[in-house]
């Protein structure tokens, strides 16, 4: 072993010197350059990707490595020498991909502040842009591995050119519809990520997290998970985009309640008014006291009176909240009140057989 190390450092030269110090340098900083370049994403895929470049400029390390030794082989040497260059090939694509991607996300990108601080998240024309480049970037790197590889006629390239399209075609059923959900999605501009939407199937109240070239990340914000959504399938239902007003009042919510036939409208408009005037007074809600409260009469059924309570509201994100406490306030203004919420059952049914008991 020490004389394999030995012989290597006798026979590297002023280029193999500077590639393996350039690696290494790129092997150090790869973690900071993919927090720059990427956005922001979850801790394992990140890691994947960190490792992915790590393990290239591994694989160069080891292939200048075996170069020098060998250097006094020409058909060894001529192997290495063809594999170092695919593997620069590929580490080049893979790192002007992200470098394509980051300056479109900059440029074209959208920017968000949350509580997390500002993103620039992905809009439809910086997707585009960006998987306009990606695609040229991976064509170009085909064709360069394709002629280090060895296969410089036409015929043979177009042969490895055309398997590859051939199966980019027999699987394009599988990523083709989600891409351009993707892309519909975000010229739609209904699915903004940090929105509030609310879906049918499954049914779910979620914020969007992140929406990636295959498939939305939404977080329920009742159950405080996140949900994996492929787009195609997000794209073929109702989107309900709470946090896209239809007006500049804020987002109009509902609360419903059925109260008895013997509790007469006014004290039900009171009891309504006094617990919503209890829920702002509190500061614990985010209920906008500048349009008045809306009380409708929703149904009038065979047990009680169905009752709509409108309010407005423009922090969608304290949505859940809100409408929990406001809740709860109506219920505890209702007892104050003697008033009951529960549906009561109007119809006794009498003379019950014995044998059925």
């Amino acid at each position: 072993m020490n004389e394999f190390f030995t012989l290597t450092l006798a026979r590297l030269s002023t280029v193999h010197y500077l590639i393996i110090a350039l690696n290494l340098l790129l092997l150090l900083l790869a973690r900071p350059i993919l927090e720059r370049l990427l956005a922001k994403r979850e801790k394992r895929q990140f890691d994947f990707q960190v490792n992915v470049m790590r393990g290239l400029n591994l694989a160069i390390l080891a292939v200048v490595c075996y170069n020098a030794f060998y250097t006094s082989n020409p058909a060894g040497n001529g192997l290495a020498l063809r594999i170092l260059s695919i593997l620069v090939v590929f580490y080049l694509a893979y790192l002007t991909a992200n470098i394509a991607s980051y300056v479109m996300r900059r440029r074209y990108g959208k920017v968000n502040t949350s509580a997390e601080g500002t993103q620039v998240s992905d809009t439809y024309h910086s997707r585009m842009l960006t998987l306009v480049l990606s695609t040229f970037i991976g064509i170009v790197a085909l064709i360069a591995v394709i002629r280090i590889a060895g296969y410089s006629s036409l015929l043979e390239a177009g042969g490895v050119i055309g398997f590859v399209g051939v199966f980019l075609a027999l699987t394009q059923a599988a990523w083709a519809p989600d891409i351009i959900s993707g892309l519909v999605l975000l010229n739609s501009d209904m699915v903004s990520e940090g929105d509030l939407i609310e879906l049918d199937n499954p049914p779910i109240l979620g914020r969007v997290f992140k929406t990636k070239i295959f498939h939305t990340v939404l977080i329920d914000v009742i159950n405080n998970h996140r949900v994996m959504i492929s787009n195609s399938r997000l794209r073929e239902q109702p989107i309900h985009s709470l946090s896209k007003f239809a007006s500049a009042r804020g987002l109009r919510e509902k609360l419903v309640f059925k109260i008895g036939y013997d509790t007469d409208a006014d004290s039900v408009r009171k009891l309504f008014t006094e617990a919503f005037k209890r829920a702002c007074d509190s500061g614990d809600t985010k209920l906008d006291e500048t349009h008045p409260l809306e009380i409708r009469v929703l149904d009038a059924g065979d047990h009680a009176v169905e009752w709509g309570l409108f309010y407005y509201i423009k922090d969608v994100q304290s949505l859940v909240a809100t409408r929990q406490y406001l809740t709860e306030q109506v219920l505890n203004t209702s007892i104050e009140r003697n008033i009951a919420l529960s549906t009561p059952y109007t119809h006794v049914v009498t003379n019950i057989d014995p044998q059925l008991t």
